[in-house]
């Protein structure tokens, strides 16, 4: 072969090759990884799992064919989701799906180069999850599952249906991003005249402790702020509530449906769904950290008649009117 035509040859395979790896690369099959503080069987965690999956299978992607979703269940030990973290870095998913403050700061900490996309509860600036929410920079972005001002609308309900309230319990675990921002919870609650105490437990029977001992001084309520550990003794917490004849608001519905007296909260599952569109975007390549973190846009308000009825409490038409469900 002369050496011209061995140069040209070259020449067009060097310039064909990329053409086939850009092809072969956009072809495969891409992995996401979620890593979640619920239980696989519990139905709220597969609720709002169930917007994450509807809205990427929209998007065009199909689990088992040109993406993977893997998922690490009931991750609340802090060891645990260390392991997980090293795990993943040797694995190097594509992006991983992070849900809670305890999995994202470990995540964010042992993991700089997988895009992160988080949903959390509180401030992920004033955690140091990312720089700005415009401009969160580094690896991970993401979407805020709420924010401390929404105790004003805790107390605000809970001294609509119950006036004669005087103090409320924010019943808190300790990886609650709630207890950073207390001075925040403590200010929305004296516009109401309720005085707001931090209560901090950390397993079932210190729960009981608490809302048992709550109970005993009168004209008290009970907040349930967002923490994964709260939706896991759920049925625990109503049950002690409804006993202790206390009214109770709660951070989820899932608590009402477990027999609560109400819930106000952001529609995970749409904010889920959100968060599925930023997968999206970065398995298109977009980098994470140029997407702006964002706050829930949809609350909703759900009262259980039944638990009113069973505490005496009548609740005031206006807050029927504002409701999005009332269950009798």
């Amino acid at each position: 072969m002369r050496r011209r035509d061995f140069i040209t040859l070259l020449g067009g395979a060097a310039a064909a090759w990329p053409l086939a790896a850009r092809a072969q690369q956009g072809d495969r099959q891409r992995r996401v990884v979620v890593v979640t503080g619920y239980a696989e069987g519990d139905g709220e965690g597969q609720a709002r799992m169930a917007g994450f999956r509807q809205t990427i299978a929209k998007l065009g992607w199909v689990d088992g064919r040109n993406i993977r979703i893997d998922y690490r269940w009931g991750v609340v030990d802090p060891a645990r989701t260390a392991a997980i973290a090293a795990e993943l870095a040797a694995s190097m998913p594509d992006v991983i799906f992070a849900v809670g403050n305890p999995r994202v700061t470990v995540l964010r900490d042992k993991i700089q180069t997988i895009p992160i996309v988080f949903v959390q509860g509180g401030d992920p600036v004033q955690a140091g999850s990312v720089q700005s929410f415009a401009r969160p920079g580094g690896n991970l972005t993401g979407f805020m599952e709420y924010e401390p001002t929404i105790a004003g609308k805790y107390f605000q309900f809970l001294k609509e249906i119950a006036p004669g309230m005087t103090r409320a319990a924010v019943l808190e675990f300790e990886d609650s991003t709630w207890r950073g921002d207390f001075a925040v919870i403590q200010a929305a609650a004296s516009p109401v005249g309720v005085t707001a105490i931090s209560t901090i437990v950390h397993n079932d029977a210190e729960i009981e402790r608490a809302i048992v001992a709550l109970g005993q001084s009168p004209n008290s309520g009970l907040i349930i702020p967002p923490n994964s550990n709260t939706i896991r003794w759920r049925g625990l917490i109503v049950a002690l509530a409804g006993r202790q004849g206390l009214p109770a608001i709660y951070s989820a519905r899932t608590f009402v449906d477990a027999g609560g007296l109400m819930s106000y909260d952001a529609n995970l599952a749409d904010l889920y769904g959100r968060a599925a569109g930023y997968v999206d975007r970065v398995l298109k390549g977009e980098k994470a950290g140029d997407l702006p973190v964002q706050a829930p846009t949809k609350f909703r308000l759900v009262i259980n008649l039944n638990a009113a009825r069973a505490l005496g409490l009548p609740v005031p038409p206006t807050m029927l009117a504002i409701a999005v469900e009332v269950i009798e």
